[in-house]
């Protein structure tokens, strides 16, 4: 078999979910490009995979899911990386740049529990497993008398311990159950009911500026999905604007609502016992500019109505 003119190092998480995020994007680029850019999967374990029972806020946030990625960009052993966007830090690596946003996927969440239908018929005292600061306090501004219980570990892992009634629920996001096949074990639930995580659902692929040749970046334009850059460069300001870590409770979703669109984003006291919501619209056709203008704005507007200070877990 001849060599393909252009064989891409791509580095990914270990993890079953990455590793499928990884594959079909090689699989897209080798397509697009008619088989003249190929790919070489490139695996690493990162800080955030071997967290098992602790939480992210006390080992150092969303970067313990990118940091030995980001460091091997900066080092040159990879081309570029793929990542699940919503576990990105708002803020990229000097010398970085998203070299491609793909369609989002199924933004919402998914509720997965053998004895009850929605959180609502959950007996009081029951137990819902989630490592996600803000799926816990939506959990509790919903059902305050519920219990929480941290679930860490990857899709499989979850599962798993559901399945040895660790949890009575938890919830797990509807595009890492679609692209593992097991979407038919979750009932999704509805983006008005359930504000998901900002970017969740998003694929984004990065690379050093300037590192990967013209017809490289041609290929990943023929994959790149405006809409979809849109959503991510909005639902990121937002939370850049608001934190951008994991230790406040963030939700934020851009919507297309008729001929605009609409970002909305709520902050919630880690209790569930109160919540700042706000929203804010654009044009359609919104570049970068306003688009990060809209979330510094939107996060402006519920930073004045907290009176400045974001509730937020303690590291205990």
């Amino acid at each position: 078999m001849a060599e393909t003119p252009y064989t891409l190092r791509l580095g990914t998480r270990a993890s079953p979910l990455a590793l499928a995020q990884a594959e079909e994007m090689a699989a897209r680029l080798t397509h697009v490009s008619n088989g003249a850019v190929d790919c070489r999967i490139v695996k690493f374990t990162t800080s955030g995979d071997k967290l098992t029972t602790e939480r992210l806020i006390n080992a150092g946030g969303k970067g313990l899911f990118t940091k030995e990625l980001d460091r091997a960009l900066a080092d040159s052993e990879i081309d570029f990386a793929v990542h699940s966007l919503k576990d990105v830090p708002a803020v990229l690596p000097d010398g970085q740049t998203f070299i491609c946003i793909p369609e989002r996927s199924d933004a919402r969440e998914g509720w997965l529990s053998a004895t009850a239908e929605t959180l609502a018929d959950l007996p009081s005292g029951g137990v819902v497993g989630t490592a996600s600061l803000r799926r816990e306090a939506q959990t509790l501004r919903a059902r305050p008398d519920i219990n929480v219980s941290t679930f860490r570990g990857n899709v499989q892992t979850r599962l798993a311990k559901l399945e040895r009634g660790e949890a009575d629920a938890t919830y797990l996001a509807m595009a890492g159950l679609t692209r593992l096949g097991n979407a038919g074990l979750a009932k999704p639930i509805p983006l008005d009911e359930m504000l998901p995580a900002p970017a969740q659902g998003i694929i984004g692929c990065t690379a050093c500026a300037g590192s990967l040749p013209q017809a490289v970046l041609d290929a990943f334009k023929k994959i790149e999905h405006h809409e979809t850059r849109q959503a991510a460069i909005a639902e990121r300001a937002v939370l850049k604007a608001l934190d951008g870590s994991c230790r406040t409770p963030i939700a934020a979703h851009l919507f297309r609502r008729d001929d605009q669109l609409n970002l909305v984003c709520e902050v919630i006291r880690p209790d569930g016992g109160e919540t700042w919501r706000a929203q804010g619209g654009t044009d359609l056709d919104a570049d970068d500019e306003l688009l990060k203008q809209l979330g510094e704005d939107v996060g402006q507007t519920i930073r004045d109505a907290a009176g400045g200070n974001l509730p937020a877990f303690s590291d205990d």
